[in-house]
């Protein structure tokens, strides 16, 4: 395996949920030794904002090897490199939420459903029209293509992709669904900062895009504080173009009942290297953007906080 696709463990690990029997040693299709994810600080949140990484595992199964028909390298576009990273430098006391598994293994941000029949035998045969955009592009719940070829030697089993469902999929939603209803009753709102990484965009555009699902996911002073911040830091920004965010807001987004979620996707090259394949120059002064992001939003909910008291 290249050396910057090795199997990590984020440092300063808190916490590791239970999961369900059939998600230990003995699981059907025996996988790793890893967890599917970490969570870094308190079970019970000690701040409105909650933080989660669904797209920086760098945890690649011996299964998942073995089914690989490009090199393992082929994967490193799929991840948000290093996002992980970026977000235990700038955490403070924030519960956060990693997960480990690659998203070529399962994506987090999709949907159970969004299971594609080319690679799935467990899917539901759906015409080309009714898939939708991501489902149609190879990224589905798990992933079909990237850097532009096919993934796979052979379709999975519906069991198989139904233990990664049950062992992977629902346990980092119900540990996010826990932390934001523990947050909300604590300080009367909650707001998820759903955090990943992008390719660059054109010459001269966002460094940074904040996804609210065109205004269905958060009240809008908090889109208003982020973009302050970081227009402060002289960067710009673009509201749900081209990333509105996936099934995490879709999921976990109540703003009715005072839960909040928002995506933000980094451009990758403010603090990669040049390959972008390990933390850069630029690694510290983006950790203190979104030191300030998280500040902004937490700054924000105050009001709501000191109300529920």
């Amino acid at each position: 395996m290249p050396e910057g696709l090795k199997i990590f463990q984020p440092p300063n690990q808190l916490g590791r949920e239970t999961l369900p029997r059939a998600c230990g040693p003995h699981r059907v299709h025996s996988v790793s030794a890893a967890a599917p994810f970490d969570r870094h600080g308190p079970e019970t949140p000690v701040s409105p904002v909650v933080l989660s990484v669904p797209h920086a595992g760098r945890d690649y199964p011996l299964p998942l090897r073995a089914a690989l028909r490009i090199p393992i390298a082929g994967l490193l576009p799929l991840e948000d490199r290093h996002a992980d990273t970026l977000a235990l430098a700038a955490r403070g006391a924030e519960t956060l939420f990693i997960a480990n598994r690659a998203r070529a293994w399962i994506d987090l941000n999709r949907a159970e459903h969004e299971r594609d029949p080319r690679v799935d035998e467990g899917a539901q045969p759906l015409a080309e029209g009714a898939m939708s955009l991501k489902l149609r592009s190879g990224l589905g719940l798990v992933p079909r293509r990237a850097s532009g070829a096919d993934l796979w030697r052979r379709r999975f089993a519906d069991e198989e992709v139904r233990q990664r469902i049950e062992c992977d999929h629902r346990p980092y939603h119900a540990a996010l669904t826990a932390a934001l209803a523990a947050a909300r009753a604590r300080f009367g709102v909650a707001v998820l900062l759903d955090i990943h990484s992008m390719p660059p965009l054109a010459a001269g555009g966002a460094r940074i895009v904040i996804g609210d699902r065109f205004g269905r996911s958060a009240a809008a002073r908090f889109i208003a504080r982020i973009e302050g911040a970081v227009h402060a830091d002289g960067m710009r920004t673009a509201i749900n173009t081209p990333y509105a965010g996936g099934h995490v807001l879709d999921r976990h987004a109540d703003p009715a009942a005072n839960i909040h979620a928002i995506q933000l996707e980094i451009d990758r090259t403010l603090y990669l290297d040049r390959r972008r394949d390990q933390p850069g120059p630029g690694f510290a002064s983006t950790a203190d953007s979104l030191r300030r992001i998280i500040d902004s939003i937490a700054d924000e909910a105050l009001p709501l906080a000191a109300a529920a008291q």
